[in-house]
């Protein structure tokens, strides 16, 4: 199995138990002389194995990011990190760049001017500049997650 079939499953798997843990919860009580539509002692086992098969994919997964080089240097976790940290300083400048351009309006000269202290330009041209790397870089962990198998 190839890393991005089990990525696949793993999401899956949590979609099922969302699902399982809803239905457990919906039917772990009924009105006195009623009965569940399913039993909820079922819903409990399928559940824990749809938790046991989600530890079983992470388990894997993790251990396949950790020990497989994405390049000569980094492993496939090395990436990720990466990526995520990416995607942080972009939402930040981005955040930043909506922040300074709300400077409000002004509805007579009396009023206190607001000013951005920062060059918008420039931190878009950073937030662009980000927003691309990380593209390419999330391409490229794609691609890789196909031509991997997972340990």
């Amino acid at each position: 199995m190839k890393l991005a079939e089990a990525l696949i499953k793993r999401g899956n798997s949590q979609k099922r138990i969302e699902v399982l843990r809803e239905k457990l919860l919906r039917y772990a009580k009924v009105q006195e002389g009623d009965k569940p539509a399913e039993s909820p002692d079922d819903i409990y086992k399928e559940l824990n194995d749809s938790f046991n098969e989600l530890t079983e994919f992470i388990q894997r997964i993790n251990k396949t990011n950790a020990e497989v080089l994405f390049d000569d240097k980094r492993t496939i976790a090395d990436v990720l990190a990466y990526r995520d940290v990416l995607i942080q300083k972009y939402n930040l400048t981005t955040k930043l760049i909506t922040s300074a351009t709300d400077i409000g309006d002004r509805y007579s000269k009396k009023e206190i001017k607001i000013l951005s202290t920062i060059d918008v330009k420039e931190y878009q041209k950073e937030a662009d500049k980000l927003a691309k790397e990380y593209r390419e870089l999330d391409l490229k962990i794609q691609e890789k997650n196909w031509s991997v198998d997972l340990l």
